[in-house]
Formats: C-alpha cells, structure tokens, sequence
C-alpha cells in the first residue's frame, strides 16, 4: 500500500473516532462554561417538584373516600368504580350552574379581553410623542397591580345603586338609578368590563415587545408606494405579529374553564349568584367550607382535563392552519 493511501485511511479512521471523542469534550466544555445556569435553574426546578407535582398524589382523593385519620394510600375506594364523585359532581345543579357560569364568563372575558391589548398596542405604536406614550403606558399598567378586592372597593364607590357616584349623576340628571353590581345582566357586563380595565395594558406588553421587532424597511417600502398608516397596520404589523397572537390565543383557550378565585368572590353577592358562581367559588363554599373534599378533588380534576383538552386542540388547530403553535 502507497503511503498516500495509507494516510488517507488514517485519516478516515481518525475520523470515525474524533465525532464521540470530540462530543464528549464539546459537553464537558459546555458545562464547565455555563454550570451556573444550571445551578440557577435547580431553585425552580425544586420548587415545581415540590409544589407542583408531588402534590399531584393527592389527585386520587377523587376516587376515593376520604377520611382525616387516613393516609391517602389507605382510603378506600369510592364506590362505581371510583367514579362515585364525577357521577356525584354532573348530577348536581350547583355544579352545573357553576360550569355554565365559568364557561360564559371566560368565553366573555375572551372575546371582550383578547382584543383589547392588540388594539391598545396598535394606537400606542403610532402615538409620535414618545413622552406622551410613556405617560399612557405607565397608567394603563397600573390596574394590573391592584387586588381584586381593591377594585371591587372602586366599583361599589362607583356603581353602588343608591349612593353610588354613577348612579347620583344618573339621578340628578333625572334618570333612574342602574343596578350594575345587583341585576344578573349589569352585573355580568361590569365584571366583564372591570376584568378588561385590570389587564389589557399589562397584556399589552407582549405585543410592544413584538412589534419593535419588525424591520423598520417594510414600513419604509410601505410609505414608498403610498400606504397609510392604517394599510401599515393592516398589511404589516399584524401580520408579523400573528405568531405571538396566536400563542397567546392558545394560551387563554386553555384556561377557558379555569379562572382565578378571587375576582368572582370579590364580585359576587346573593342577589347575582345565579350567574356569579363559577367553579372556583363552588369547590370553596362545597369542599372547604362543607368539608368534601373528594367531591371538590373530582371536580378540580375534571376542570384540569378539559383546560388540558382545550389547550391541546386549539394548538393542533393553529398548526393545521400554518402557524407554529406552543410546541
């Protein structure tokens, strides 16, 4: 064999062998380099386990009966197979009021709260004073760090029916008094509209962010050929910006029977619960005020299913339609 071949074929051996070798060293450089990240990353990491997944074994107080003096290993099962509190939970009307209520009110809160940071964003990124803007911006976030409880406070200073400051300037101009926070129909457009004032100056933070990443040449090219500033709203900016929208589209789809506590708590009273009772305050007054707990878990559980249910179709969803989705 030449000696020009007999390189060539060490050189194909070394080559064979280098890519293991060479992979090995390129990962133990890698975490030389960055092993703070990762140290960083632990913190968290413990935490969801410790919070958010070991207490998933309590998940199975659903399908069994509970009992305080009992570990939740030796409870015994309930009865139907386990089931006893799901078929329990849909044969209620308390519980079916409440599905319904959560249902309407979160499809309200979509279609009334998605819109709003867009358009917000869209008007603040054609404001010319940047001073101006900055003044909007920063009285458009502060809602969204007040508690539920605080606006409340704000909304029965403002629409309380007899001495509310609306409603007397409703009187005094001769009108009649408007029950906001007592009739089911006010009652629903308020807190609909107070949840909408709380966060779409928050929410529009993501879609600023998105929009100051669009190359500023396609509004140049745009200006060129004589568009406006609507047809650059139009034909540009929402456009590039449909990815983050439909992320964050998916993202609400998921908690559409899901919701916080607080703000429906802090909303409701007597006189609207036919329509203020959703299934946070259901599992409190039922499970933790009445004590039944398996009932509440099974209920929790059949609520986490369907969010899941729902944010898994409208990703496939935004996917058969082009876009890219959550994952």
């Amino acid at each position: 064999m030449s000696s020009k071949n007999k390189q060539k074929a060490q050189e194909a051996q070394r080559v064979q062998k280098t890519p293991k070798t060479h992979t090995k060293s390129s990962i133990s450089v890698y975490m030389k380099r960055y092993w703070q990240l990762y140290a960083l990353l632990a913190l968290p990491m413990i935490y969801l386990v410790v919070f958010k997944y070991a207490p998933m074994i309590y998940i199975q107080i659903a399908f069994k009966k509970y009992s305080i003096v009992q570990s939740v290993w030796e409870m015994p099962l309930a009865k139907n197979h386990g089931f006893e509190y799901f078929i329990q939970a849909f044969k209620s009307k308390d519980f079916l009021l409440a599905l319904r209520n959560t249902l309407m009110l979160n499809l309200l809160d979509l279609i009334a709260g998605f819109p709003a940071p867009i358009i917000f964003a869209l008007i603040l990124n054609e404001l010319c004073f940047s001073r101006f803007k900055k003044v909007v911006q920063t009285i458009a976030y502060m809602p969204h760090f007040l508690s539920w409880i605080i606006i409340y406070s704000l909304a029965l200073q403002l629409l309380a029916p007899t001495d509310g400051f609306i409603n007397m300037l409703i009187t005094a101009a001769g009108g009649t008094a408007i029950p906001f926070l007592n009739d089911a129909a006010h009652w629903v457009g308020t807190y609909v509209g107070f949840g909408v004032w709380q966060n779409f100056g928050w929410g529009s933070i993501v879609y600023l962010a998105a929009i100051a990443g669009i190359n500023p040449e396609l509004y140049e090219a745009a200006s060129v050929d004589g568009a406006g500033r609507f047809k650059k709203m139009w034909h540009i900016t929402l456009p590039c910006i449909r990815p983050t929208i439909v992320v964050l589209l998916i993202m609400n789809l998921g908690n559409i029977i899901g919701g916080g506590f607080d703000r429906p708590f802090a909303f409701q009273n007597n006189l609207v619960m036919q329509v203020a009772d959703v299934i946070a305050t259901y599992v409190y007054r039922v499970g933790i005020k009445g004590l039944q707990f398996s009932l509440t878990t099974a209920v929790g559980l059949f609520q986490s299913v369907v969010g899941v249910f729902f944010l898994l179709m409208a990703n496939w969803l935004s996917r058969k339609m082009g876009e890219r989705g959550i994952w």
